[in-house]
């Protein structure tokens, strides 16, 4: 059995990134889910998202860049992850990060990437369903969850 409680998302918008609207949109969604979300604000380090999520005990860490870093920042979080010995935290991410790009950084490491016209629900259900096993409800009746016989 898994640690009890919601699965624990951070949003963050690493780098010199100023632009936030949809890293909001996606926490509210994620949290109207049931789901518990820490939004650690804009112009993050890679180093402060990863200490933020091992602190918060965090499943995963969403990344939304709209700057064109993408490949750069990605890669920073895996690897200090990585050095943290804290790779079981997926990380998953969206913003304006061309086609071209998402292989590789698929093969670095990052579990999914949303590109532009992706929709909240895509995102909400890719989270619930690749961290589903991670934790146990704490009580199925306040989130929703039903188990199947």
């Amino acid at each position: 059995m898994g640690v009890s409680g919601p699965i624990r998302v951070v949003v963050a918008k690493p780098g010199l990134d100023g632009h936030d609207r949809g890293a909001k949109v996606i926490a509210r969604a994620l949290r109207d889910a049931g789901m518990e979300v820490i939004y650690t604000g804009l112009h993050q380090t890679p180093e402060q998202i990863v200490d933020t999520a091992i602190q918060e005990d965090a499943d995963a860490i969403g990344l939304s860049i709209l700057s064109g870093a993408h490949t750069t920042l990605f890669a920073r979080v895996i690897e200090l992850l990585k050095e943290r010995d804290a790779s079981d935290i997926t990380v998953f991410g969206g913003g304006i990060i061309p086609e071209a790009d998402i292989p590789p950084l698929k093969k670095a490491g990052v579990a999914a990437i949303f590109t532009p016209g992706a929709s909240t629900g895509e995102v909400v259900d890719w989270v619930r369903r690749s961290l589903s096993g991670r934790r146990e409800p704490e009580d199925p009746t306040v989130t929703g969850l039903t188990t199947e016989v």
